[in-house]
């Protein structure tokens, strides 16, 4: 883990500009992932993080409970999907992911819990055997387990036609017309919702839930997300769900560690304070060090309040704070992270869906209301790796799903009613009250996140909805102002740590265009393989991500 650089540094040293200078303000998963690329390519870099470590919402947090033992968490994103848009990464430098990161393919994925208003709870473990998988759900409704593997068909159709879209910038109204997204737009039916188009296909409303809950993954409503993301839950099962080992925290510190060793420097501890600027040109950033001259910068903070607070309002006229204002943000998180003293009898992973789901998210659009009975996730993240809660203990982290900030909910009235909702909840999984096995615990509302700088406490930064994707999303370089980038879920693609993995790709290549510099990514996506049948694309395995993998391509 990269921790605090000296404070005392002076400025101007290493990142004097030179002609390939690159500052990158954050060092979450964007603005490592463009560390790497860039230092790959040639580029001096030097990355400032505001925070004592790297990782930003993909940090680690760690609670010390009694005698010494102590809990390991993942502060944000606790799923690891499509491993190989990282692997492209440390290809691109020349380095391995295996090398770095240990990963286990977890089976079952998850584990859904269906509520019920007049009946017991239907538990449902999600495996990435396709066969099985068709078998349990046709449990539940025999003529949707027999249509499963054609859904599973029709979305790998969909991502094939979709994955170049994903990995292009989308910069004016014109980008409309590219050829890939053409080819693609039949599949993607975009006058249709992830629901409406499940329900074209599938009877029971479990299965549809089992298919849809995904759009959670974007802060987004499945009756409101656009079709194209039937892909989420195909993403699932062809490329499995994952764990790294010291959990998706420890792949920010792989990123960092390639990044120092191609001699990028990565300082914590160091906020940036604002942007320079030479009539509309960027020319570095402030820190409490003083002045440091860059010839591009890139932006890995939140985009909305990023831009707020580091570029002045008169050089960002497309993105005035009116203009910030109006845009759709996403629903935000009360997280609660518990130390326990005992193993607890939990999967990886449990999401816990209201038998009022459809009223959960009807409540957490903006501005939004607390639910009544809310969807939970439960992540126990020891069972698989004990390394995070050692000595015989547990670390269970609780997310659930809140409006943003623009709510106006008083959130420090509202945390013990949360609390106290997920304490029950886990008390059920559990099959027994848990408060005295409770050594440590931390909490984190909406407004904590917003402290934070996420501009409303949106913790899936903006909306995904089709008037926020593409051209109509922030772009990778920002107009009016020269040399402003942006990598990160508030740009093309979207939000999700793979996706952010593209979004860094497509903003490092922009950079290097800009800079007369050879992209080295290129060569990693040539060696890319492709999305074929093989012998184990529909079955778990164990640790291991060396030889061959399954990639999207035709």
């Amino acid at each position: 883990m990269h921790e605090q650089t000296d404070g005392h540094e002076q400025a101007n040293t290493h990142e004097q500009a030179n002609g390939r200078s690159v500052g990158i303000v954050g060092a979450g998963p964007g603005g490592l992932a463009a560390a790497v690329l860039l230092a790959a390519s040639g580029a001096q870099v030097t990355v400032y993080e505001s925070r004592p470590t790297v990782g930003g919402r993909t940090s680690r947090l760690t609670l010390h409970g009694q005698g010494g033992r102590v809990h390991h968490f993942d502060r944000g994103p606790t799923f690891f999907l499509m491993p190989y848009v990282l692997e492209e990464v440390f290809a691109a430098a020349g380095r391995r992911l295996s090398d770095y990161a240990t990963m286990t393919r977890l089976d079952p994925m998850y584990r859904l819990v269906f509520a019920q208003a007049d009946g017991p709870s239907v538990t449902l473990d999600c495996t990435q055997d396709a066969g099985v998988m068709a078998a349990r759900l046709g449990a539940i409704e025999p003529r949707d387990g027999a249509a499963f593997e054609g859904f599973l068909e029709e979305n790998r159709a969909k991502l094939r036609a979709f994955e170049p879209v994903l990995r292009k910038p989308f910069g004016r109204l014109l980008d409309a017309l590219d050829g890939d997204l053409l080819r693609a737009a039949p599949r993607l039916k975009p006058w249709r919702s992830v629901h409406g188009d499940l329900s074209a296909r599938f009877r029971s409303p479990l299965v549809r839930l089992a298919l849809s809950f995904q759009s959670k993954y974007l802060g987004m409503s499945p009756y409101a997300c656009p079709s194209l993301f039937t892909i989420l839950p195909l993403i699932e099962y062809q490329f499995g769900v994952w764990h790294p080992a010291g959990g998706c925290n420890a792949l920010m510190g792989a990123l960092a560690e390639v990044a120092a060793e191609l001699g990028a420097q990565v300082r914590c501890g160091h906020p940036v304070r604002g942007l320079g600027f030479e009539g509309d040109r960027c020319v570095g950033v402030r820190t409490d060090a003083g002045e440091h001259r860059h010839d591009q910068v890139i932006l890995n903070a939140d985009a909305s309040h990023a831009m707020r607070t580091l570029i002045p309002p008169g050089l960002r006229r497309r993105w005035s704070d009116r203009k910030l204002d109006g845009m759709k943000h996403s629903c935000s998180t009360y997280m609660l992270y518990l130390g326990l003293r005992q193993r607890l009898d939990l999967p990886h992973h449990t999401i816990c869906i209201s038998e009022r789901y459809r009223e959960n998210l009807a409540d957490l659009a903006e501005p939004g209301r607390l639910s009544e009975r809310p969807s939970m996730y439960f992540c126990n993240a020891s069972a698989t790796d004990p390394g995070l809660s050692p000595n015989g203990g547990s670390g269970v982290y609780v997310l659930v799903p809140t409006p943003n900030c623009r709510s106006g909910i008083d959130w420090d009235a509202a945390r013990p009613r949360l609390r106290a909702a997920a304490m029950d909840k886990l008390a059920e999984l559990a099959g027994r009250r848990v408060e005295g096995l409770v050594e440590v615990e931390h909490e984190a509302t909406p407004d904590d996140w917003r402290a934070q700088g996420i501009q409303f406490g949106a913790t899936f930064n903006l909306a995904h909805g089709l008037d926020q994707m593409l051209m109509f999303r922030p772009q990778h370089e920002l107009p009016d102002v020269r040399g402003v980038w942006l990598v990160g879920g508030g740009t093309h693609p979207g939000s999700g740590l793979p996706v952010i993995f593209l979004s860094a790709q497509i903003t490092a290549r922009l950079v290097c265009q800009r800079l007369g510099l050879a992209y080295s990514g290129d060569g990693a996506l040539r060696a890319r393989a492709v999305l074929a049948d093989r012998p184990d694309a529909g079955h778990a395995h164990g640790p291991a991500l060396g030889g061959p993998r399954a990639a999207l391509g035709h």
